[in-house]
């Protein structure tokens, strides 16, 4: 094993970057206590190359992981640590850094299966087996060569070239652990990378392979993908080498242009991924990203061709927002206000582009009311889904939403439309006029709520209560004497 030293280069010494993390003495000196070999690797030794912040740094002894986090945590001031028996692993949590330590290892795999068999190896060995040249480099935190970079690979010089590619065959990495194409991708869409050609042709071949993986840890690897600068990059990818089939066949089934008398509707595939980098530009909220991803699921199933107006995808919202909680439920995402939030996105995502239309108050007070305090989410994504190539409509439509967003702050203002309870209660209808609970006290809170969105009446326990009186009498209700 020797120093990496790309061209006529010295020798690459990171101790002077070490010494502004001092837990890295720390391990050295447990590390020559306990008589082991051992190493900075993986995502810090990169993310340190490219000036990128890391607050995980994983080492690697020749030795045991476990012993060796015992040891530092007790030199640390008897901190706690996490010990994972079954993979040989131990983490710290040291103010904002988490420590993983874990023995150099060698790994081998059975076909039907991701989880290594594995057994104590050099570092070279755990070198081998990482996943990609860029993440296989080492630091030293031996006395003899404290800071040296010890990179077998030529990771630095892909770290330049801006390329990701495997330490060996492509297709035994791929093979052996199909995760790794999702991370060969992420890591390129998160870095802006490109993918080598020979490294990308193996995942293009072992695609198939992802049937073994868990969704979880797809959906953990996707959603890294989505949280990137451009996340269009990484589904480009993901879509051209054949894996997005594998998982997300919804989003696939948008791509694709038909024509009928010459008449041709957008490739909706592409079109979402716009609007998703659109609403990355303003946003790292990872669930308004998925409604941008979401937000014309259903167009494929509800497209028809009319002869005069050409082609339709009426109720693709409707649609859309039924079939986001079986996506979510298969892609293992969560099945909470997480989704219930994507879901009203996708219903509503055509609501104020109607409006811009006609802004009545009475349309704003109901889109108010129907997204409640995801109004401005809702806003974002409407106008990110603008994405037409007419520079004049796009700032049509852009003015026009303005409109629309100045109304809702004025009706909010005086109406307090937004997640509005209705200010006379069914428990209180029932009490005044002696009524069971049933059909009628419902339709009576209906009429009052559509009075209220409609700027009959404000939005105020007084007029409620007026109007209440006005339907009580015309449905024959006697009221009772009650305290209200």
């Amino acid at each position: 094993m020797s120093v990496y030293k790309p061209g006529n280069l010295p020798e690459m010494n990171f101790s002077e970057d070490l010494n502004s993390v001092p837990v890295f003495k720390t391990v050295s000196k447990v590390a020559t206590r306990l008589g082991y070999e051992t190493y900075i690797v993986g995502g810090y030794v990169r993310d340190l190359l490219l000036k990128r912040p890391c607050k995980d740094i994983d080492f690697v002894c020749v030795g045991s992981g476990i012993l060796l986090a015992e040891a530092v945590a007790k030199e640390l001031g008897n901190v706690p640590v996490s010990t994972f028996k079954n993979f040989g692993t131990a983490m710290i949590r040291y103010g904002e850094l988490d420590l993983e330590f874990v023995g150099a290892r060698k790994e081998s795999y059975h076909m039907d299966s991701r989880k290594p068999v594995v057994e104590d190896g050099t570092l070279e060995d755990d070198q081998k087996r990482r996943d990609f040249t860029i993440n296989a480099m080492a630091i030293s935190l031996n006395d003899q060569n404290y800071g040296d970079l010890i990179d077998p690979f030529g990771g630095v010089a892909h770290l330049a070239k801006k390329n990701i590619q495997t330490p060996l065959d492509p297709q035994i990495t791929f093979s052996d652990d199909p995760l790794r194409m999702l991370r060969a991708i992420r890591f390129a869409s998160q870095l802006n990378f490109d993918i080598e050609a020979d490294t990308y042709e193996a995942i293009t071949r072992n695609k198939s392979r992802l049937k073994i993986v868990s969704m979880e840890r797809i959906s953990d690897e996707l959603n890294k993908i989505i949280l990137s600068a451009v996340p269009s990059y990484g589904f480009k990818l993901l879509f051209h080498s054949g894996l997005l089939k594998e998982f997300f066949p919804e989003m696939v089934a948008l791509h694709g242009v038909e024509y009928v008398d010459n008449k041709a509707h957008k490739d909706n595939f592409f079109h979402t991924l716009q609007v998703l980098d659109n609403v990355s530009k303003v946003s790292n909220d990872l669930w308004l990203r998925w409604a941008a991803i979401l937000h014309d699921i259903a167009k494929p199933l509800t497209k028809r061709f009319e002869p005069v107006i050409g082609w339709t995808f009426h109720g693709h919202e409707d649609k859309g927002a039924r079939m986001t909680p079986g996506i979510f439920r298969r892609l293992k995402l969560p099945m909470n206000e997480k989704m219930d939030f994507v879901q009203k996105l996708v219903r509503l995502h055509l609501r104020p582009i109607a409006l811009v239309k006609e802004v009545s108050d009475s349309a704003v007070r109901r889109l108010l009311f129907e997204a409640g305090d995801d109004v401005d989410s809702l806003m974002t994504l409407c106008r990110a889904d603008i994405t037409s190539k007419n520079s004049e409509k796009v700032a049509k439509y852009l003015g026009n939403f303005e409109k629309v967003q100045q109304k809702m702050i004025e009706l909010e203002a005086r109406d307090k439309i937004r997640n509005f309870q209705p200010p006379v209660t069914g428990d209180e209808i029932m009490r005044m006029f002696n009524l069971p609970g049933s059909r009628i006290i419902g339709d009576i809170k209906e009429e009052i709520k559509e009075a209220i969105l409609e700027g009959e009446i404000k939005n105020s326990r007084e007029e409620a209560l007026q109007l209440l009186e006005k339907i009580a009498e015309k449905k024959g209700l006697i009221k009772q004497n009650v305290n209200q």
